[in-house]
């Protein structure tokens, strides 16, 4: 259906659709110090403007706003109508704290506090 109207018009309803998938989306792609919003999302990949994202490839860290969620090894897979798509070849949880290699007991002390 779009075929129809003139280019100039297509041109403006798709700049207009990516700048509100860019308002919709709070995630956003860090590669060492660019930063790529991220226009979809799914469980095994995710896609980027293709006109300003190059073809990443490798370890990058997936932010919803400040919050980082999954470092990620990505690779770009195909572009497809102005979106550059890539996947993930592995995707771990990002955690605030290092996990422990051990069971904590239940009773176990936090702290030693001396008497004076």
């Amino acid at each position: 259906m779009l075929e129809f109207l003139p280019k100039e018009v297509r041109e403006g309803l798709e700049a207009a659709r990516k700048k509100d998938l860019k308002k919709k989306s709070r995630l956003r792609i860090r590669v060492n110090e660019e930063v790529f919003p991220v226009l979809k999302f799914w469980e095994t990949g995710f896609a980027l403007d293709a006109e300003r994202a190059p073809h990443l490839r490798g370890l990058v860290d997936l932010y919803d706003g400040s919050r980082h969620l999954y470092q990620c090894l990505i690779i770009a897979s195909e572009e497809e109508e102005g979106q550059m798509k890539y996947e993930f070849k592995r995707k771990a949880e990002a955690h605030d704290a290092v996990p422990r290699d051990y069971a904590r007991e239940d009773n176990a002390p936090v702290a030693l506090i001396e008497g004076q």
